[in-house]
């Protein structure tokens, strides 16, 4: 059971793993090792566990923070569907989001990205029936990066002497597709400027735009969904639920407000944390989920980070983009409202990704770049069963942090009146998209919140409210320092930031951190 540090729950005098942060990450490594015997503490600042896998409640609604869809589980042998099921020992059950999962709007045209690779490929010369060689080629180079990417990934726990003569031949295969642009390779294909723009589409889930991102990034997330997507039955909490009695079965905990002051460090070694309340716990080792950003610059000693010249690693990447997203409470069944389970993702007719949004962050009154609209009401069978008659949507654009800078130092829930016009501006030029493409909801809405780049800063302790860890360009993927293992002894990270953007990476990298702690091949018991 999930307890509270501020009720002083009964804790050990030391554990053999204290993970910081209760995100997907976090989970996973706790979960991976606990199964390995461990006695794990993972410790969340916030009132409620789970990262961006969480849900909150108002008004007798509930919406899911981070979690929108999640490929690769309905394959019954997919590496994704198998690490569910052992860190959850095969308790969360995914419902099948159907035939389209995300449909990429741009201006009056549509497009359907149907699950199946050999639909996907069908339905896309349906649209683009001159492009069918480019169509081919593209699903074929998905493939083949997605390929390239385990032997990267597994030169991330291998020991720094290994590395040495096995390195170059585990990353080199990766960094032919890593090292260029999303929109080089697709250029290098078709001159479709539209082709382009649908197939770069789901640039939202991962935050850059063609000509910043690497196409590493994009095939993953590509190939991710090629079998279709999927949501949590019960909503996207259910994932702490049922991680929870795994890492409580080897003696461990979740502990919510407890909030991490320092990470204590002794003779170059990790020997535990302090609190912010000045408590110190003892572990064996030490896992930051924090992210590198903040673990680097808030989490160690001032001494640590200039011996190991932390600083200017941080240097060499950038965080990524910072979002708004308006939560909606609808009265209706999802099924009265007539309410989809495909994503819409909506694009302004004119331009691509890059120029639309070059302008929107130049004159945020220009139209949104990208409006990403999820029906989760819709997509969980069990919605239904928990609140009757009614329906959640949430809608998702890229907003810059610096508009906001200003509130910095307020308190959540409690800042301006200029900063809630700013909120209630932004929400209506949203519900306007939504009303656009589903007439049948206006006057439907009952109620809606707006969060932005703030409220991420707030919930999840990312310095400038950036929704995917760091940025996904070229030389992100160049970067040797962002792997588990870190200069310190016992100390280790784990999340996004060492391996790519969302759940699917995130759980990944708990394997990765858990490998590198237990010096156990992981992957080959899942």
């Amino acid at each position: 059971m999930i307890q509270s540090y501020k009720q002083n729950p009964q804790l050990q005098a030391s554990y053999d793993t204290i993970v910081i942060g209760s995100g997907m990450g976090g989970l996973s490594t706790a979960a991976i090792l606990s199964k390995e015997g461990q006695k794990v503490l993972v410790l969340e600042r916030h009132y409620t566990a789970g990262g961006f896998t969480h849900v909150f409640k108002r008004k007798g609604y509930e919406w899911d923070v981070g979690i929108h869809y999640i490929g690769e589980v309905q394959r019954e042998n997919s590496l994704l569907k198998k690490l569910f099921d052992y860190v959850t020992n095969g308790q969360l059950k995914w419902a099948d989001m159907g035939d389209v999962y995300d449909r990429i709007i741009i201006g009056d045209q549509h497009f359907d990205f149907v699950k199946g690779v050999k639909n996907f490929k069908k339905q896309l010369i349906s649209y683009f029936p001159e492009e069918e060689q480019a169509i081919n080629t593209y699903v074929d180079l998905v493939f083949k990066a997605v390929k390239s990417s385990k032997s990267y990934y597994i030169s991330k726990t291998i020991s720094p002497f290994l590395n040495k003569f096995l390195g170059n031949f585990l990353k080199k295969p990766f960094h032919k597709f890593s090292d260029k642009t999303t929109d080089e390779v697709l250029r290098s294909l078709t001159k479709n400027e539209t082709l382009i723009k649908v197939l770069t589409g789901q640039y939202g889930d991962y935050g850059l735009p063609p000509k910043q991102s690497s196409f590493s990034m994009h095939a993953s997330v590509a190939r991710h969904y090629f079998d279709g997507g999927s949501f949590p039955v019960g909503g996207s909490s259910q994932i702490v639920k049922t991680i929870d009695p795994v890492i409580e079965a080897s003696g461990g905990t979740i502990l919510i407000n407890a909030e991490v002051e320092q990470v204590i460090v002794k003779n170059n070694t990790a020997i535990g944390v302090q609190m912010k309340d000045g408590k110190i716990l003892y572990a064996k080792n030490i896992v930051s989920n924090a992210g590198i950003m903040t673990t680097y610059n808030k989490l160690l000693p001032v001494e640590t980070i200039k011996k190991y010249h932390l600083k200017e690693q941080l240097q060499k990447v950038k965080p990524s983009v910072a979002h708004a997203s308006l939560y909606i409470g609808l009265e209706g069944s999802p099924e009265e409202l007539q309410l989809p389970k495909t994503n819409y993702w909506i694009y302004p007719e004119k331009g691509d990704h890059d120029t639309c949004v070059k302008n929107y962050l130049n004159d945020l009154s220009q139209p949104f770049p990208v409006v990403y609209l999820s029906f989760p009401s819709a997509k969980d069978p069990d919605w239904s069963n928990r609140y009757p008659g009614k329906s959640s949507i949430d809608i998702i654009t890229l907003l810059p942090y610096e508009p906001f800078k200003k509130w910095t130092h307020t308190t959540w829930k409690k800042r301006d009146k200029e900063y809630e016009s700013m909120k209630e501006e932004l929400a209506n030029r949203l519900l306007n998209e939504l009303y656009k493409q589903l007439p049948q909801l206006n006057g439907k809405v009952n109620c809606y919140e707006l969060s932005t780049p703030l409220t991420t800063r707030h919930f999840v302790n990312y310095s400038k409210g950036e929704i995917y860890g760091l940025d996904h360009s070229p030389s992100r993927f160049r970067q040797p320092f962002l792997k588990p293992k870190t200069p310190i002894k016992n100390f280790y990270l784990t999340g996004q930031d060492i391996v790519t953007a969302g759940v699917g990476g995130a759980l990944f990298s708990g394997v990765l951190t858990a490998m590198a702690i237990s010096s156990k091949n992981i992957l080959k018991k899942i």
